[in-house]
């Protein structure tokens, strides 16, 4: 028993692991913009006054309230509300992750003088890297990569067919 349950263990920690990495390459980007455009600077200075503990404590807020909604969407679809389920899922992830994110930017050199995040983040780190590795990140990444350049394909086809109808619109 012990033999079969091992291996999907680790298939179900690896789609985990993938999810939130995949996800994480979308929340990126949003959370620089959100840095970016929105400046909260006496919310931003409050957060980095925080000693570590505090700034732990705070950096697990989003976390321990925003992951629920996995299973709430797991839920969601499987009572037949696929979209409703997908969208929950979607969004609660994106959250979570953007919040973590700037969180994290905010408080990582006082995480770090916590051995045991310090080691935990470690481990995330080498697990990351090994999955960046694999050849299915690879396939995974050709594939975004085809995909992203197909929209830019079609915006550009979609804009230009735009612009020339402009002068007939007398």
């Amino acid at each position: 028993m012990k033999r079969i349950l091992k291996p999907l263990t680790y298939i179900l920690a690896a789609i985990y692991f993938l999810v939130d990495a995949l996800f994480m390459a979308v929340a990126a980007p949003i959370s620089r913009w959100i840095a970016r455009h929105l400046q909260f600077k006496r919310l931003r200075a409050w957060i980095r006054s925080l000693p570590p503990y505090p700034s732990l404590a705070l950096f697990s807020v989003p976390v321990i309230i925003l992951e629920p909604i996995k299973p709430l969407a797991a839920y969601l679809a499987a009572t037949g509300q696929i979209l409703i389920g997908a969208a929950t899922f979607i969004m609660g992830e994106l959250l979570k992750l953007v919040l973590v994110e700037r969180l994290f930017d905010l408080t990582r050199d006082k995480l770090m003088r916590i051995p045991a995040f310090a080691w935990a983040y470690g481990k995330y780190t080498e697990a990351k890297v090994w999955l960046q590795a694999t050849e299915a990140w690879r396939a995974i990444r050709a594939l975004s990569r085809t995909a992203r350049d197909l929209l830019t394909q079609a915006k550009a086809r979609l804009v230009g067919g735009f612009s020339k109808l402009a002068p007939y619109r007398d």
